[in-house]
């Protein structure tokens, strides 16, 4: 079928809206009219080249929509039913079935190949030249995504379907980061590095758990506000302050939890220092491929921990389930965040991400 997308043709160039070529989906997959995608730093990255995405192609993994087609074997969604699609995941190996699906063992292939699990990427030019597709089994910056059946989360009746994409992925990664690896017991202390928008996930996640104590910790002022009205408790303007110091006064010694947002090495090396005796450090922020951070041994011997977590860990479908439940009731308001720009405008949602003028883009599609 003809779809409108948005095409890298090669690594830093700008996204190209151009009309393409998608296949029918295959057993296992869906067709989904895409409503809206979410813009993450991730997808600019692969734009430039620092991820292994094969270019040409087409990018997006935060997508929302309505199923219109099905494929053979498809009995969990209905054509007509709105969705979120989620990351990918095979179902076989260990991981997936432990239960952490975030962490399978096929997910660099599933996310970066640009290949679907059946073969092709189902995208052609109108020309007939194939394109790079699956982009985190999606490649939603487009009218339309093929993605499978086993990846996508039902919208509840009601809910604005062009609100939930970002759920895929920023959103949940900093709230499963509360949710599934922190766990604060009630009175327990959170700071949270970088107040994007996983920082600010993370900061209504807490908001939503036992913590009592609930920092965050920027250098743009109007980040920190929003961070205020979101229920962060205590704020921290890194610009001139020194914030391991900052926590250390606000929480009457280290923290208990510190979630680094951000991938700036320096400011992983803080978070790890705000917390102490049986404390975590939980990284999150994407780093360069490469980098190294360093932690002091002594402190960390007694009893502290660095973990790294991956899309908030747990199932798509639980864990994005629980974050509609909790738009619905007013205690996860990801409107807050949001800005919408039209598809033809996906270079401008991109600087504007880039350069903190918007929490998070939202691309919203040409309908019809």
């Amino acid at each position: 079928m003809r779809i409108t997308a948005a095409v890298v043709e090669q690594a830093h160039e700008p996204f190209a809206v151009r009309d393409l070529e998608l296949d029918d989906p295959g057993p296992g997959e869906v067709l989904v009219q895409v409503a809206a995608a979410g813009f993450c730093h991730t997808d600019g990255l692969a734009r430039d080249g620092e991820m292994p995405f094969p270019l040409p192609g087409v990018l997006g993994h935060e997508g929302a929509g309505t199923v219109v087609a099905v494929g053979d074997g498809v009995t969990s969604v209905r054509e007509g039913q709105a969705v979120v699609m989620g990351w990918p995941w095979c179902g076989e190996c260990r991981n997936c079935l432990d239960g952490e699906p975030r962490y399978c063992l096929q997910l660099g292939a599933l996310c970066f190949s640009g290949q679907r699990p059946i073969g092709s990427s189902g995208l052609r030019t109108a020309g007939g030249d194939q394109l790079a597709g699956a982009f985190f089994g999606q490649s939603s910056f487009a009218t339309h995504s093929l993605a499978t059946a086993t990846s996508l989360v039902p919208v509840p009746d009601g809910l604005p379907v062009d609100l939930m994409g970002p759920l895929a992925c920023g959103l949940a990664t900093g709230a499963g980061a509360v949710f599934h690896t922190a766990r604060p017991l009630p009175g327990s202390s959170v700071v949270v590095y970088g107040a994007g928008t996983v920082g600010l996930a993370a900061v209504m996640a807490a908001t939503n758990s036992a913590a009592s104590t609930i920092i965050a910790v920027d250098r743009h002022a109007s980040r920190l506000q929003l961070a205020r009205e979101l229920g962060a408790t205590e704020v921290v303007d890194a610009t001139d302050t020194d914030a391991v110091q900052a926590v250390n006064d606000i929480c009457g010694g280290p923290a208990d939890f510190a979630i680094e947002c951000t991938g700036i090495i320096s400011v992983v090396r803080q978070a790890i220092d705000s917390v102490g005796m049986r404390g975590q450090a939980i990284l999150i922020g994407g780093a360069p491929a490469g980098a190294e951070f360093s932690a002091d041994h002594m402190s960390t011997l007694w009893g502290k921990s660095i973990t790294g977590t991956l899309g908030g860990s747990g199932r798509s479908q639980r864990l994005i389930g629980a974050l509609m439940d909790l738009y619905a009731a007013g205690r996860f308001p990801i409107d807050r965040l949001v800005e919408r720009f039209p598809l033809e405008r996906i270079g401008d949602a991109m600087e504007a991400s880039y350069s903190g003028a918007v929490v998070k883009p939202i691309i919203t599609m040409p309908q019809g």
